[in-house]
């Protein structure tokens, strides 16, 4: 994936066409099998140049790793090869050219989902995210793929605000969660009862205190009817070279919590060391005994980028620190917690009588 797409496939034939080929009401949240270990609740099917397996792929790596269902997203970035580079870059990181938004990232992964049998599609959880977090007419393309894939999306995210190196790179201005224009992004999610999966650094990389949490507790408050999964709990691999382990995070991450009942953690692989787990790869007693007294607000994932291979690997470093909860938490840390956050059907046309939308 992406694949080449005939004209007449491109975006379904104009914004109508291909409505009937997604599945419109009553999204399975059911595991993939009766013995899946593992909900990934954080995975983009391309990486920065829009380029990724076949889906087929990642079903075949879960059924190998024991994932049920997974989170799925595109890439709202897309690396720029400039003219006077004469090797393409590997990462976004890879030199100083630019990124910049790429709205055709959630039609490539409409298209995608359509060539799965059902019941495999029935798997995976789109979340829409290719539009600029800075633009106030990001909620109309929402809206407008809503109109085409009617029922088929479950979620918005991840949506990259402040993101240390990525965000110096990219066009434009800088993004951040409480905007006017995420605000507009985040009615819709609110009309639509859609869990936003949100990267929002905590920090900037030398300032050693939560200096933009402010930004995410505001977006909180402002919308409690939103569940808002928090990327990373607010750090990055980034932050980490500079400041190594973060002592406010827990501290900050703890009030939070408490203060903000919509408000969910994504402990993806930047969160796993240093905090889960110490230097001897020991699960870390202050994080048990958080996770344990919101058993219900954490969630994994692999953060994958298009490439399936290590889907095990990387889900399966989260076991120390999961058989070290109660059984219970276990299960749903691993498994159930980020289906509970889906909606019962997906997003639909507002006022559309062909798709069965939230009451």
């Amino acid at each position: 994936m992406p694949h080449s797409p005939s004209v007449s496939n491109t975006l379904c034939a104009l914004f109508v066409a291909c409505g009937a080929l997604l599945p419109g009401a009553g999204i399975s949240h059911a595991a993939g099998n009766s013995e899946a270990r593992y909900t990934d609740g954080h995975l983009h099917t391309v990486d920065f140049f829009q380029q990724g397996a076949p889906l087929s792929t990642l079903i075949s790596a879960m059924d190998d790793s024991g994932v049920g269902n997974a989170m799925v997203a595109g890439m709202p970035l897309m690396k720029k090869w400039h003219e006077d580079e004469p090797k393409r870059p590997d990462t976004y990181a890879g030199d100083d050219a630019s990124v910049y938004w790429f709205s055709a990232t959630d039609g490539y992964l409409a298209e995608a989902l359509q060539n799965l049998p059902p019941a495999q599609r029935k798997r995976l959880h789109p979340f829409l995210s290719g539009f600029n977090p800075t633009d106030k007419n990001a909620d109309l393309h929402l809206q407008r793929m809503t109109e085409l894939y009617p029922g088929l999306w479950q979620g918005i995210g991840e949506i990259i605000t402040r993101h240390d190196d990525l965000t110096a790179l990219t066009d434009g201005e800088t993004p951040r969660a409480n905007s006017e224009a995420m605000f507009r992004v985040y009615r819709f999610a609110a009309r639509h009862r859609l869990p936003v999966l949100l990267h929002s650094n905590i920090t900037s990389k030398r300032e050693r205190n939560p200096l933009y949490a402010g930004e995410v507790e505001s977006t909180l408050a402002t919308f409690p009817e939103v569940n808002f999964i928090w990327a990373h709990a607010g750090t990055s691999a980034t932050l980490h070279r500079f400041q190594g382990k973060m002592d406010f995070l827990l501290p900050t991450i703890t009030r939070m919590l408490d203060a903000y009942p919509n408000l969910y953690i994504d402990l993806s692989w930047t969160v796993l060391r240093p905090y889960l787990l110490d230097g001897n790869d020991k699960p870390e007693g202050d994080w048990l005994a958080l996770v344990s007294r919101h058993p219900n607000r954490f969630v994994i994932g692999s953060d994958l980028l298009g490439k399936y291979d290590k889907l095990g690997e990387k889900l399966s470093a989260f076991a120390a620190f999961l058989q070290a909860l109660p059984a219970d938490v276990e299960a749903q840390v691993a498994r159930s917690n980020f289906l509970a956050l889906l909606p019962p059907h997906g997003a639909c046309p507002e006022r559309a009588g062909h798709c069965t939308a939230n009451p």
